[in-house]
């Protein structure tokens, strides 16, 4: 079972209210995955195998941390959810106004995830268990090739990953998306045959002085 570790992509366009507007890394996005890059590089940290999902925002972000696109396995099983086609759902169906700032997108997301776990939602993109599923079997997948792997995603899949791992409820779900960071680093080792996370949110390419104001979560 090998070493993954998780990187959420790089700041995207954090002022767009649809899936194809916000698919695209932010100049600071690019800039935090630039930092990570050269973190991982003065670390000499060496990963046999680079993934990310097949959303552009995934591939900017690998990219930019210095990976060449032919040494990247893409894989849309690596996807992160359709939250802003979720919302629209749940302002349509349920009178849930979509949020256009950061205090009330914190309330939003707990509510959307609680009506889409429950099958509240009609016609989802997908459902709340298909998410799950699929994530489950890419970091499977994953886990049983040959050498440590570096993944790059999205904080909605990394929170789901960590749902399987701790085994957590929706609320507890929920609440650690939110504290996901752009460019964050997450690491699962093999502990008695199960992955556990070893490492969580770490943003060590951000912690000087002058870098701090790049700790994004939108």
């Amino acid at each position: 079972m090998s070493e993954i570790t998780l990187i959420r992509h790089g700041q995207a366009n954090s002022a767009a209210r649809d899936e194809a507007s916000y698919d695209k890394l932010s100049p600071l996005g690019q800039q935090q995955a630039q930092w990570l890059g050269a973190h991982l590089r003065d670390c000499k940290d060496h990963y046999a195998r680079i993934y990310c999902g097949t959303l552009t925002r995934h591939l900017e972000t690998a990219q930019a941390m210095g990976f060449a696109p032919e040494a990247i396995i893409r894989d849309p099983r690596l996807n992160e959810m359709e939250y802003f086609s979720l919302a629209q759902a749940m302002e349509a169906q349920h009178a849930l106004p979509i949020p256009t700032e950061r205090e009330a997108f914190v309330a939003h997301l707990p509510q959307v995830f609680s009506a889409w776990e429950a099958g509240r939602i009609d016609t989802p993109p997908e459902s709340w268990h298909d998410f799950e599923r699929r994530t489950e079997a890419a970091l499977t997948e994953i886990a049983a090739g040959s050498g440590s792997a570096l993944v790059v995603t999205s904080g909605g899949l990394i929170s789901m990953v960590m749902r399987r791992c701790l085994g957590l409820d929706v609320a507890a779900t929920a609440r650690m998306t939110l504290a996901i960071m752009n460019t964050s680093m997450h690491r699962l080792h093999n502990i008695g045959g199960q992955h556990a996370p070893v490492l969580f949110n770490a943003v060590p390419h951000l912690d000087t002085p002058d870098r701090q104001y790049a700790r994004t979560h939108l």
